[in-house]
Parts: C-alpha cells; structure tokens; sequence
C-alpha cells in the first residue's frame, strides 16, 4: 500500500509538468496558424501548471532527479521555443536573420538559464533566482502580445520594441540579477487571513482587465531586479564609504 500511495504521489506533479508541456506545444501549433492570442493564452496557461508542480511536488514531498530534470526540458519548449517562435512570427520575422538570431539567443540563454538553475537549485535558490526565470521571459513576451491587441495599434510598434525586448530578456536569463522567487510562504503561513484577502483583491484587479494588468504586473517584476540590484550596490558601497570614514586605517590597509 506504501508503495503504490508514493508511485501515486510521483505521478501528480509529472502529470502537472506534462499539461504544461501539452499548452507550450500548442502555443507552438497556433503560433503557426498565426493564431496568436491563442499562442499566447497557452503560454500563460503553461505557466500556471509549470508553477504548480512545484508547489505539489514540495508539498507532497515527492520532489526527484527525474521530476527536475524533465520539468527542464519541458520548461525549453513551454517557456523557449513556443514564445521565441511566438515572437518571431508575430513581429520579428520582416527582420530577416536578424530576427530570428535574436530568437535563437533568447532560446540559447534560456537553455543556459534552465542549466544553471539545475545545479544551483539546492544552495543559492532559495528566496531569490538568479538571473530572470525563463517562464517570467516567456510571459513578458505572451502578455506583450496581448496587450498590443488591447491597445489596437495597426502600426509597426511592435518590429520596433519586440527586438529590443527580446535581447534585453535574453540578457537578463543568464546575467546575475537576482528576482524574488516566492517560494517563500512565511507570510502566507503566518497571517492567513491578510494573505487570503491579498489574493483576492490582486484576482479582482486581474479579471477588470486581463491584458492590461498582466502586462503591468510582469513589467514590475522584470524591473524590480535590476532596480534591487542597483539599490543593494548603492547601499554596499556607500556601507563602504562609512566602514573607511570610521577607521582611516583600513584605507591603508586596503591599498
């Protein structure tokens, strides 16, 4: 009985893993049809069940090698190939080779992205990743086509901001820029009814308007790395400035 209960456990969060893998193949599909709302619903919806196989696999305590390294390879086509094609047909492909290296290298970097979480993933990932996480990437791109719909613009915007965004994501996949990683629950855990009623209002502002909220909430997120690390380095050197106002010495010491 033991024995099937944890087979039963093993095969959830590979099942999660699997739909999220089924939605980055669709996005894919549509993204051929040049159906690209659709695509970029997809990706959004790999990125739920990319999320919440974590969440089961740690709760349940059925976290493995194999649940790791499959949740990459699924996470490369989810959150690498579907939106750097999403993007390339959408808006990158009047470029020519430049559009689609710049595609390859965002789907490079996150590859090199996904490499380097794998063996960091038991020591300097616990509160913050490192570098921007790929489904983050893939979301920026999704929700940025959805929220091009939603302004209705027939003009060529997008050929001009898309390629910039896509090396800047790229970029900041494999750079040393730390985001906060959320797995964090203490504060869910310690004041359940604040956090309950935080979800809740942060649902309601989601559903009046999808496209434009998304867009908004992930743009936060990809800034607030850069505007963290900026500010700790600012605090670092000016901690510094006063460590060597207050002993002249260690000036000396230091030269």
């Amino acid at each position: 009985m033991r024995r099937k209960k944890g087979k039963g456990i093993y095969i959830l969060p590979n099942l999660l893993t699997s739909i999220s893998l089924l939605s980055g193949f669709y996005a894919i599909v549509s993204t051929i049809d040049r159906r690209f709302i659709y695509a970029s619903i997809a990706i959004f919806i790999s990125g739920i069940f990319d999320m919440l196989d974590g969440r089961v696999a740690r709760m349940t305590g059925s976290s493995s090698r194999f649940g790791v390294e499959y949740d990459s390879l699924c996470d490369l086509v989810a959150f690498g190939v579907a939106p750097g094609l999403l993007v390339y047909m959408w808006a990158l492909k009047g470029y020519g080779r430049f559009g689609w290296l710049a595609v390859f290298l965002y789907v490079a970097c996150g590859a090199l992205r996904l490499a380097r979480f794998n063996i960091q993933v038991d020591n300097v990932q616990k509160k913050h990743f490192l570098g921007l996480p790929i489904p983050a990437a893939a979301i920026t791109i999704a929700s940025s086509v959805l929220f091009y719909s939603w302004l209705g613009y027939k003009g060529e915007l997008k050929t001009i901001v898309m390629p910039i965004l896509t090396y800047i994501l790229a970029f900041l996949m494999v750079s040393d820029v730390r985001y906060y990683s959320f797995k964090d629950m203490a504060f869910f855990k310690g004041k359940p009814f604040r956090s309950t009623l935080a979800v809740i209002m942060l649902l309601v502002i989601i559903f009046i308007e999808p496209r434009v909220s998304i867009f908004v909430f992930i743009t936060l997120y990809l800034l607030s790395g850069p505007v963290l690390s900026l500010i700790g380095r600012k605090k670092a050197i000016q901690g510094s400035y006063d460590h060597l106002k207050e002993n002249p010495s260690a000036k000396d010491d230091h030269l």
